[in-house]
């Protein structure tokens, strides 16, 4: 009997090792792994050039909490603002922690309370984001969630018109759905988020935990819209694997987090901030991002062309290496075909098979996994 609370569904996999694009489990079975630890593991797993900085790291300090002056929390920081629309930056530990932090900067900036989030969005688990996020079934059993927060349906700028005011503190936004089924936001959409965020004095709040560091072929999704948010959060692929967390934002910001406003004892940690740090080196080394986008379409466009046209498949969209299938109800069958034929991937909701490799993928490893994947879809008898 196991002492986890058994909070999550979990592959029947038991893995004892990692190492690029590769998980081994613990019969010696190698997998393919299109999950990258749900887009964290954006430059392979073990990375030796990360897992060379946290070792250094080890052996100087490991945590003094943010009592004290860290020369890593600078340099990381520094890093993100030359990387991203922002000044400064307040680290934590998870993309909960981000969009957290974003809520209480947004309502403690504006001085309003309302947000508008956007319908089968996903935002955290905490009280504040998983009232942030449009999703029923994140909400189910938790009672009355924190008041103020509205969803209005995705790519409907006309709903957004209609909802927005002099009342709301913020609209936050992905760029590109992820649990809500790997879905680009439109760029007039978008555009106009930003449009009305301005015109109505509102933050303009970008949710880049799962599209950020890298994963869509830019070091922030939103660059591919010509966007500049007043607050970015990441997560995810920021630390390699590492527990962090970052809150980006512009520099009237300041103003509203001022000593005691807001805190964390183990945000900022130097070790995680040393696997950062080295993850974001190698994320902007020249032509890295421009590899990823080659990747990315090339992984979009041997799909279509190799499966595109089965009657299973309603849509192939993502962008970069962030890519979904969508497959109605066959797509938890199809995860678990792919599974057995050693690919790796997850589900983004009830009916999209969701490919996140890391970005470090290399060409013959896309073409395994393509080849897999049409083996699978060639199985006439894979249905429900």
């Amino acid at each position: 009997m196991s002492s986890l609370f058994p909070t999550y569904q979990r592959l029947d996999l038991h893995i004892k090792e990692a190492n690029g694009s590769t998980l081994i489990d613990q019969n010696g079975i190698q997998y393919l792994d299109f999950i990258s630890g749900i887009a964290v593991c954006n430059v392979g797993h073990r990375n030796p050039f990360v897992q060379q900085a946290i070792e250094e790291q080890l052996n100087k300090v490991w945590h003094v909490s943010n009592l004290f002056h860290l020369n890593i929390q600078e340099e990381v920081a520094s890093m993100l603002v030359d990387y991203s629309s922002g000044d400064a930056v307040f680290f934590c530990n998870s993309g909960a922690e981000a969009n957290e932090a974003a809520i209480k900067l947004a309502r403690k900036y504006t001085k309003r309370h309302k947000i508008i989030t956007f319908t089968k969005s996903f935002h955290g688990r905490t009280f504040a984001t998983m009232s942030a996020t449009g999703q029923a079934k994140i909400h189910e059993g938790f009672g009355p969630l924190l008041q103020e927060f509205v969803y209005v349906p995705y790519n409907d700028s006309k709903a957004l018109e209609a909802e927005i005011d002099e009342t709301v503190a913020a609209v936050m936004v992905e760029v590109i759905q992820g649990e809500g089924g790997v879905v680009p936001g439109e760029k007039h959409f978008l555009e106009t988020v930003q449009q009305l965020c301005h015109q109505y004095g509102a933050l303009f709040m970008v949710d880049e935990v799962q599209t950020g560091i890298g994963r869509t072929g830019k070091m922030f999704a939103y660059e591919h819209y010509g966007l500049s948010p007043d607050i970015i959060t990441s997560a995810k692929g920021l630390g390699s694997g590492m527990p962090i967390g970052a809150m980006i934002g512009k520099a009237h910001l300041k103003e509203a987090f001022q000593a005691g406003s807001h805190g964390t004892t183990f945000g900022g940690n130097p070790v995680a901030l040393a696997s950062a740090k080295a993850t974001l080196m190698i994320i902007s080394s020249p032509n890295f991002l421009e590899e990823v986008q080659r990747k990315g379409h090339y992984l979009l466009s041997e799909l279509n062309k190799r499966i595109g046209d089965d009657s299973r498949v309603i849509d192939i969209r993502g962008k970069g290496l962030m890519v979904g299938i969508e497959c109605g109800e066959y797509a938890p069958v199809i995860i678990q075909s792919l599974k057995e034929e050693g690919l790796l991937t997850l589900g983004a909701g009830p009916h999209v098979v969701r490919l996140l490799p890391p970005l470090t993928v290399t060409e013959g490893e896309l073409k395994q996994a393509l080849d897999s994947i049409e083996k699978v879809f060639s199985i006439k008898h894979v249905t429900v």
